[in-house]
């Protein structure tokens, strides 16, 4: 009879906390921060679709030889270039202004000296060169050519968006963004407040005074922010996924899911629901224990934050190494960081898969053993805070 009884009581407490979680006012910043990257990377599909299509209707329009953008070199002429790839589908000119030619020369070879007969106040004055911009595609990338006086100086080659590129990006953002600060302070809104933030609502008591075992009340409050923060940030991951995949053709993207995408998806979204767990105990554990979570918050954002730096034995000691460890793809180092910082960077062999979600378990269910026997003792004084 205790434990259907005991069920009972942890289902009443789930239902209630979770309508809390995710309808609350404090909830709204929450899904801001879960839906902020999945929106940029719709907007950066309609680009990049937009962008593709534009260059392959005029790699149509103006076909050029398979491999002749490969055969440019520097100091080519106009009509060399053009005889190679045939007419640009856009061609731009305008003057700029260069630096006063070089003096005179002497008999000798040298310049002639300051004030010598052939030195004319003229020849210090800038002169006027033309630059004249030819842009040719061969339906992957958009090249400029740029040349100076007839002559081309420049190449800038602008590829277009190539998933294994985009998988790179993602990769970054999620780790960098979502887990690092984006899942942080999510988990941060919405765990914390669990318990303190019904102390300074004043309505904490009303648990309290009702036949629910303390650890019980711990639990519940757990399992629903839990519950929510799960939901909105997987699906977020999930949305992330398809907003990067909509800016490719259906063939493309269908190769991708059959070959690996799909563990992808299921990997982003696990670590999302880890990374919610581990963070959700701790700041749980904070608004219980403490007077101040922000303190608590602010000390583990510094802690995370220089994961990079640590030696191998601290690294143990962050959920953010674990979480990094079930990525399936690892983030490049940030081009950047400042060369005194980079020589900081310590490496370390990523935790395995099983080892990773035993240490953040672990994490979870020492903390709410923490939290239940420090809720046993918790009484209500609202004049104190």
């Amino acid at each position: 009879m205790i434990i259907p009884e005991l069920w009972n009581q942890l289902v009443a407490v789930i239902r209630m906390e979770i309508r809390k979680s995710f309808l609350s006012k404090r909830s709204i910043w929450i899904y801001v921060l879960a839906l902020a990257p999945a929106l940029l990377l719709f907007v950066n599909s309609f680009y990049a679709g937009r962008e593709s299509r534009r260059i392959s209707k005029i790699a149509a329009e103006h076909p050029i030889p398979p491999g002749a953008l490969r055969t440019l070199r520097p100091r080519m002429e106009i009509k060399d270039v053009v005889a190679k790839l045939g007419e640009p589908y856009e061609k731009t000119s305008r003057l700029l202004w260069g630096g006063p030619p070089p003096g005179p020369r002497g008999p000798s070879g040298g310049a002639q000296r300051r004030g010598g007969p052939a030195a004319q106040p003229s020849q210090s004055r800038p002169q006027q060169r033309e630059q004249v911009i030819y842009r040719y595609t061969d339906g992957q990338a958009d090249v400029s050519l740029f040349f100076f006086d007839g002559s081309l100086m420049s190449i800038n080659r602008r590829e277009g968006q190539t998933l294994a590129n985009l998988l790179i990006v993602f990769a970054t953002q999620f780790q960098l963004y979502f887990v690092r600060l984006a899942i942080f302070f999510g988990c941060a809104g919405v765990f914390t407040n669990l318990f303190r933030g019904e102390m300074l609502d004043k309505s904490l008591h009303f648990y309290l005074l009702a036949p629910v075992p303390r650890p019980i009340l711990v639990l519940g409050k757990y399992i629903a922010g839990l519950f929510a923060t799960s939901v909105i940030f997987s699906l977020s991951t999930a949305l992330q996924f398809a907003a990067m995949l909509r800016g490719f053709d259906g063939t493309t993207v269908l190769n991708y899911l059959q070959h690996g995408g799909w563990d992808h998806v299921f990997a982003y979204m696990s670590v999302a629901v880890l990374a919610c767990a581990g963070y959700g105990s701790l700041f749980l554990a904070a608004g219980l224990l403490t007077n101040n979570p922000t303190v608590v918050a602010a000390f583990m954002l510094i802690w995370e934050s220089v994961n990079a730096f640590m030696p191998g034995t601290l690294k143990l000691a962050s959920i953010l190494f674990y979480l990094q460890s079930l990525c399936p793809i690892a983030a490049p180092p940030d081009r950047g960081v400042p060369p005194f910082l980079q020589a900081l960077l310590s490496p370390a062999e990523p935790a395995g898969v099983l080892t990773s979600i035993a240490a953040i378990a672990s994490v979870v269910l020492l903390v709410l053993f923490v939290g239940s026997i420090q809720a046993n003792e918790l009484e209500i004084n609202y004049s104190a805070d």
